[in-house]
């Protein structure tokens, strides 16, 4: 008897799982073929547009990894309030969050608006390569105000366990913007080729109307924001606030460093060439094919331990993540196989130039080769996240990056002078070595013991 109860258990808690994770891997996989046909069409107009979309991403990149942070702040409190039915609470810190959000990307906007070729001289690119990149990156920036808003409504409901209404949202998203990047880009009903400036329009024309979707869910007569837009919403919560930069800025400050890293990185793959690089960036968007479907696993991870911690049901989470652990892995497999055996038919998805291919395929190869490390390190760091314990993936990520990757790609680089794959395979050191730490830190530290601070009498 106990078996069969323990086995139903099981059944509920796969159930729970599998009813957040399914919808978050089919977002994040929406996400990827639409970046990936995004990126074919900016592949079929020249290497310079490649480039440019390349080097004005890690600027913008940036400020995406700072409300990312944010947002992952405002899931923790959502799902650990949501878990203890402090609804109260909850609604609060969605109000403050998008509040100080909006304040803050707008100052952000204009900064790289009329700074971006300040920004971008950290790159040091050619004349010709600037000037794409600056048209591209002061289109763009008009879209982030709504980049935010996307981010917290999808962190935001995926810590209540909603994750199908982002899934869709994201849907939408991505047909309008594939639609529009390929009218623009190539002129298509009568209008004029704009190339990369096309490719820029599309990505503001499809996160406003995500945006503006988004919005309506949350406050609609339906949605968990009802009737909360009037004089009130205005009025800022300076602890709460402060409550959800203290969990969330230590995950903004870890995607911060990646994207300081990848500045570093890119300057030192450029001097490779615009070719090695642009197969570099193939092949980036190439590989999300693996991580950005295990990425919901990641995200699973933070809000289901978050709920249950929230409940003061530690057993509950260990359940949770075991079962997700699994199917990371699994689902992760299937990936490795297609990287590691199908490079050159994956990078011939992007772009038609065969020295592109051939490059990019030996990237694919080495990173096929440490997906299942980076993707359990990312469901461990995931967990830890839920628990409110968001300084150690910073901590795990600014040691691989500062430790490892920076310091060898340098070496690499400029003192050896070795070929671009060098440069790979320190990458591929750094995603192994940052799996050791994960793990090692996750089983030192009793994460499940503990949890942010939740005041039940809100």
């Amino acid at each position: 008897m106990e078996n069969i109860t323990e086995e139903i258990n099981k059944k509920q808690i796969r159930n729970k799982i599998y009813s957040l994770i399914l919808p978050i891997t089919i977002e994040n996989i929406l996400q990827m073929v639409a970046g990936m046909v995004s990126m074919s069409m900016i592949g079929r107009i020249d290497v310079l547009a490649i480039g440019a979309l390349g080097i004005s991403m890690r600027i913008t990149q940036i400020i995406w990894s700072l409300f990312k942070g944010i947002t992952t702040g405002a899931t923790v409190f959502v799902a650990q309030s949501y878990g203890a039915n402090n609804y109260k609470k909850m609604r609060n810190v969605i109000q403050q969050t998008i509040l100080s959000s909006i304040i803050l990307v707008i100052i952000l906007q204009i900064l790289v608006y009329f700074k971006a070729p300040l920004l971008l001289s950290v790159f040091n690119p050619t004349p010709e390569l600037m000037d794409r990149a600056v048209l591209y990156m002061r289109t763009v920036c008009f879209g982030l105000p709504f980049l935010a808003i996307m981010l917290i409504v999808g962190g935001v409901l995926q810590g209540m366990g909603n994750a199908k209404t982002p899934m869709k949202i994201t849907l939408i998203m991505n047909v309008i913007n594939i639609a529009v990047a390929y009218v623009l880009i190539f002129g298509k009903l009568g209008v004029t080729p704009m190339g990369i400036k096309g490719a820029a329009i599309a990505t503001v024309v499809s996160q406003a109307a995500a945006a503006c979707i988004g919005l309506y869910v949350l406050f609609s007569c339906n949605g968990v924001m009802a009737c909360r837009l009037n004089k009130d919403f205005f009025r800022a919560d300076v602890h709460q606030i402060s409550d959800v930069y203290r969990v969330g800025m230590p995950t903004a400050m870890e995607s911060i460093f990646w994207q300081i890293a990848a500045i570093i990185l890119t300057r030192a793959i450029l001097t490779y060439g615009e070719t090695a690089f642009a197969a570099h960036q193939m092949g980036m968007q190439a590989e999300s094919i693996s991580y950005m479907p295990a990425m919901g696993f990641g995200v699973a991870a933070t809000a289901l331990v978050g709920q249950a911690l929230g409940a003061k049901d530690k057993f509950l989470a260990k359940a949770y993540i075991k079962e997700i652990i699994k199917g990371a892995l699994l689902i992760t497999s299937f990936s490795v196989i297609i990287l590691v055996f199908f490079p050159k038919q994956m990078m011939g998805l992007l772009t038609n130039n065969t020295e592109i291919i051939k490059l990019g395929a030996k990237y694919l190869i080495l990173m096929g080769l440490v997906q299942l490390p980076q993707n359990a390190s990312g469901v461990l760091l995931g967990t830890m996240r839920g628990a409110g314990h968001t300084k150690v993936p910073m901590i795990v990520a600014g040691a691989g990056l500062w430790g490892v990757r920076v310091p060898f790609t340098l070496l690499v680089a400029y003192v050896f002078k070795l070929s671009i794959v060098a440069i790979w395979g320190v990458m591929c050191i750094d995603l192994v070595f940052r799996f050791l730490l994960s793990f090692t830190i996750y089983k030192k530290k009793d994460i499940y013991e503990s949890t942010i601070a939740i005041d039940n009498n809100f």
